[in-house]
């Protein structure tokens, strides 16, 4: 990321900054591996120690399925009825050591506030409009944003309409890819979007309250909850690299070739082992004797997992909207039967989806099978 500012900040950092009164307002740093990765230095009406009551909220880690059979997998997550705030909505679906994948149906605003104290987060909004209210201002969100949000940032989310969103949970910051940047961390010419299409916080609105305020806090993988005396939102100003920005899908530009391009060509972020693609309309391949579906492969050190948003995904037959498909390490996948030649000629496709690859295999949470098709991995016969 790169530097950025909001509010008011004094002319140098850790000297006195004070208010009108005289006090002084409470400086924060705060960073990512101790001193020496991304930080931002954020400045408190009150002191973001201040916690009056601290209790125990128990796991937050789901339960995974025992290791079965070696399996293609397919799962509907329309088909989940859980609803409520971007917190309680939540229902995990996949997750290792690295990362945990699920999806929310949020129509309620968050009464509480949350921060995510083991990792980033990543949210993708499927449908729906709200913002996301946080400690260095306001991201307002609309239907294909990308949020990256840092680990220990508080913040709420208010929907104005109802939203579905793809949650990544990241146990490691999620970045740029590395291939697209410079070594002075400018993105490239050849990156398929620039930082012009990156937005941080609009609007910082500072709140000089006083009162009982919840902070559900994850750390450890478990649910803390932090009890402030004052409002978690109170920063005035703040300057840095680490801070929540937003990211449309629809501002990824695709690189196309004479022939299919391999899937990093749709890389938009990455972690610690995985990656997140975004596959979005593009023009199909330009040689003559061209196949624009993708060929079959094996993830030989990777499992794929699609996020189908929208449009006729074409090497796939019997997706939905909202369906998550999971092709495992170990075993080959590619289009279904037919899917091949019906490609051939065809200029461009009008498809929306969602790639996340992991390089550790992905579990399988026990909910899952509620809203699985367990006829997926035969599709191919």
């Amino acid at each position: 990321m790169y530097y950025r500012r909001m509010g008011t900040i004094p002319h140098k950092r850790h000297t006195m900054f004070k208010k009108d009164d005289g006090s002084l307002y409470r400086e924060q740093v705060m960073g990512t591996k101790g001193f020496s990765g991304t930080q931002s230095i954020l400045y408190h009406h009150h002191l973001p120690t201040a916690v009056s009551e601290a209790s125990y909220g128990g796991s937050y880690l789901p339960e995974f399925e025992e290791e079965g059979t070696l399996r293609h997998r397919h799962f509907f997550t329309d088909a989940i009825e859980k609803k409520g705030d971007a917190l309680n909505a939540r229902e995990y679906l996949l997750g290792n050591s690295d990362l945990l994948i699920g999806t929310a149906s949020v129509k309620d605003a968050m009464s509480d506030f949350y921060r995510n104290g083991d990792g980033d987060e990543m949210l993708f909004i499927h449908y729906g409009a709200g913002k996301v209210d946080t400690m260095f201002g306001t991201l307002p969100y609309v239907k294909g944003d990308y949020i990256v949000i840092p680990i220990g940032t508080i913040h709420r989310i208010i929907p104005e309409e109802e939203t579905k969103i793809l949650i990544v949970e990241s146990f490691s910051q999620i970045t740029t890819p590395r291939r697209y940047r410079n070594e002075y961390g400018q993105l490239l010419e050849h990156s398929p979007f620039c930082e012009r299409d990156i937005t941080g916080p609009e609007v910082l609105e500072s709140r000089d309250e006083k009162g009982e305020y919840r902070v559900l806090t994850k750390s450890r993988g478990s649910i803390h909850v932090h009890v402030l005396d004052h409002h978690p939102l109170d920063v005035v100003g703040w300057d840095g690299y680490l801070y929540p920005w937003k990211f449309n899908i629809e501002d990824f530009e695709p690189i196309t070739g004479r022939v299919h391009q391999p899937p990093p060509v749709h890389q938009t972020f990455e972690g610690h082992n995985f990656v997140v693609c975004s596959f979005v309309p593009r023009l199909y391949d330009y040689h003559p004797e061209a196949i624009p579906a993708p060929y079959n492969h094996s993830n030989v050190n990777s499992d794929e997992l699609l996020y189908y948003v929208e449009g006729n995904f074409m090497s796939r037959k019997g997706i939905k909207r909202g369906s998550i498909t999971l092709h495992p390490s170990g075993i080959p996948h590619g289009p279904h039967p037919g899917t091949t030649e019906a490609s051939i000629g065809k200029k461009e496709t009008l498809e929306l989806a969602v790639m996340i690859d992991t390089f550790r295999p992905l579990k399988i949470v026990k909910k899952a099978k509620d809203v699985e098709d367990t006829a997926y991995m035969y599709t191919w016969v």
